[in-house]
């Protein structure tokens, strides 16, 4: 008989008429392909993902074989707010309540964080069902509200999640990061080592196949000059660090070959723009959908990635940015403090100190000083080195390889 898989998380995005999927339905899916049955148990919440719009209390549909239970949950708009708390606890209430008398019997369960409460679920899930417990963590909590969110160590609320997070770590019969080097993690949360697997974001068929052309104009306006290019493509937020993005081109402005450029939009662009917006040798075009990026990333001779020095990114990052850009074939400069992964396995770019803007400023003129082969080489190394590791075909027989030690079930 098939072992079946329970896939339990407040947020998922599905393969929709819109959008390709994210890392949890790629690894669903191929694990289905893998003839294994696989549930997934989400909310309606995430206003960041084209979700069904739900009429019930609960809500089954059946993509590509595999099924999602869809649960009705609080909604909200603002990420940092008592309501988004307030919907975790919902999701939790719902999917204790849920008659689950339907679903078939899980083999195992992944307990996939956000939300830190879910984990209260999946333990009794393991005791009803003596299944398997997995704690999947794709994002340190609440470890990332400390440091980026302002919130204190003393804080009930983070004091409590804290309890949480160790319960998961000791409870669990696995733990599985996105991250590389989450283990660090949690030795130093409970004093000890556990195992801890990681199965990070990947690529996927999806998205090699779907890449469509740029608006009318939108090349010729904003990426066809013969500059050097150095391209931001992304959200222009907090969390985005790119202060020393804009630093290093006003550093640069006399290099008329160089051209910076950043592709998106968000609550800072408009600062920036008033900030920096004169300057001769920087761009800032309009959003481009998903699928058009690897377009826009084609044109570019070096891609830019950042992010604030922050504890959070000494356990690694696994970022769908870093992805498009490896994917791309184009040299990368990170400026970036964190566990090193990815880039520098691949050989396809290099790190620079963060909120250095020498640093990113000699890391342009080393790459620009190459031959376009040279660079072409270099690009090419990340998409291979990609191709190779981070299918999710590979991905999944790894975590199904976690989930199921024992090769005689």
């Amino acid at each position: 008989m098939n072992k079946t898989i329970w896939y339990v998380t407040k947020y998922f995005s599905p393969k929709t008429a819109t959008s390709p999927g994210g890392r949890g339905w790629f690894l669903v899916d191929e694990m289905r392909r893998a003839d294994y049955q696989v549930t997934v148990i989400s909310s309606d919440s995430n206003n960041l993902v084209d979700l069904p719009v739900l009429k019930e209390p609960a809500t089954l549909e059946v993509t590509d074989g595999v099924k999602i239970v869809w649960l009705k949950t609080m909604k909200y708009s603002v990420a940092k707010s008592l309501r988004r708390i307030l919907s975790w606890f919902h999701f939790e209430w719902n999917l204790f309540w849920l008659d689950k008398s339907q679903l078939t019997r899980p083999d195992a369960v992944i307990i996939s964080s956000l939300s830190l409460l879910t984990i209260v679920n999946g333990l009794l899930l393991r005791r009803k069902y003596s299944c398997r417990l997995v704690f999947e963590v794709r994002d340190i909590w609440p470890l990332t509200i400390v440091e980026e969110g302002g919130f204190s160590n003393s804080n009930l609320f983070v004091r409590g999640l804290s309890w949480l997070e160790r319960l998961a770590y000791r409870k669990s019969d696995a733990i599985v990061g996105t991250m590389p080097n989450l283990a660090a993690h949690v030795r130093a949360e409970l004093g000890y080592d556990r195992p801890v697997h990681c199965i990070p974001m990947g690529v996927s068929h999806e998205h090699l196949s779907d890449v469509a052309e740029l608006p009318h104009g939108y090349a010729e306006r904003y990426l066809s000059s013969e500059k050097f290019k150095v391209i931001h493509a992304g959200t222009i937020g907090i969390t985005n660090a790119l202060d020393v993005f804009f630093k290093a081109a006003e550093a640069m402005r006399e290099h008329a070959d160089i051209e910076f450029i950043i592709v998106g939009d968000g609550a800072l662009k408009a600062s920036y723009e008033k900030q920096y917006g004169e300057l001769p040798n920087l761009l800032l075009a309009p959003k481009v959908s998903r699928n058009m990026v690897q377009t826009v990333l084609a044109e570019g001779d070096l891609l830019y990635f950042s992010v604030h020095d922050s504890k959070v990114w000494n356990y690694g990052q696994s970022l769908n940015k870093v992805i498009d850009y490896m994917l791309a074939a184009k040299p990368v400069v990170a400026s970036y403090n964190g566990f090193p992964s990815m880039i520098n396995e691949s050989g396809c770019g290099v790190f620079v100190p963060a909120n250095d803007v020498g640093a990113v400023v000699a890391a342009i003129l080393d790459m620009k000083s190459k031959s376009e082969e040279e660079r072409r080489l270099i690009g090419g190394y990340g998409r291979e080195w990609l191709l190779h590791n981070r299918n999710y075909s590979r991905l999944a027989s790894d975590y199904l390889a976690i989930l199921f030690p024992d090769k005689s079930e």
